[in-house]
């Protein structure tokens, strides 16, 4: 078994957590909470995960959410009609009833809810607003919902840490979606990014001197940072099994 003391529990955890604390946000489930509550295609994404920071501007979600073209953004929270309290509901709604069929398999959801929010409730949420508002947002009971409700704030609370390494490693937003190995320009299009600006996008962040090592310093600073929370909270032994557990979710 791989103990903790010679690998990066965040390094090694990252897909699952992206891909399983991300996966609802484009799921038919999310699609029918939209049309549940009478909103428009593509907008209960922004309007639910909005909501955690109250009622923002268009720009100031653009501008927090970071990867998408503000204009798509304004376009979209334009449409939406559902007040935030509404609107965080059913943003949630949708990760608990997705999260009730797509990690029903899992062994130990209960258990493994509990070690990662012991994890992000003890974390320093400042600098990190929308981590913060679905930190405080209402959860579930059931074991599967609080397992996929725990993922996403684990997944929050990364990518508020890996924004703000990115900054200080100076790297925009926009263009650390080129700079990502996973990701690259062929990701932009699926973030709402058209030509020409999707063609300007790439240009500048290919004029940002060593890009792809100021990319995986913030990486690599990510995974130290998270490495840390998750260690302050837990002990060797939980830390271990949340490893174990998260790895057997993949």
């Amino acid at each position: 078994m791989t103990s903790v003391s010679d690998a990066s529990v965040a390094a090694e955890t990252r897909a699952v957590v992206q891909r399983l604390g991300g996966a609802f946000m484009t799921s038919p489930e999310l699609a029918e909470q939209e049309a549940a509550a009478g909103q428009p295609a593509r907008t209960l994404y922004f309007s639910g995960r909005a909501a955690a920071l109250g009622a923002p501007t268009p720009l100031v979600v653009a501008e927090t959410f970071g990867v998408f073209p503000p204009k798509m953004v304004e376009l979209l929270l334009g449409r939406a009609t559902l007040l935030p309290e509404a609107a965080l509901a059913a943003y949630l709604e949708a990760l608990w009833q997705w999260s009730r069929t797509s990690l029903a398999g899992a062994t130990t959801p209960d258990r493994t809810a509990d070690l990662l929010l012991t994890a992000v409730d003890a974390a320093d949420a400042s600098g990190l607003p929308v981590f913060a508002g679905l930190r405080a947002a209402a959860r579930p009971d059931d074991g599967p919902e609080r397992l996929g409700h725990a993922l996403m704030l684990l997944r929050e609370l990364r990518g508020g840490l890996h924004f703000a390494a990115l900054r200080a490693c100076g790297v925009p937003l926009p263009a650390a979606v080129v700079a990502n190995p996973g990701a690259g320009p062929a990701r932009l299009p699926q973030l709402g990014w058209r030509e020409p600006d999707a063609a300007a996008l790439v240009a500048a962040a290919g004029a940002i001197p060593n890009l792809a090592v100021r990319w995986a310093a913030a990486e690599d600073a990510t995974n130290l940072r998270t490495d840390e929370i998750l260690a302050a909270a837990l002990d060797t032994d939980e830390l271990t099994e949340l490893h174990m557990a998260l790895l057997a979710l993949d």
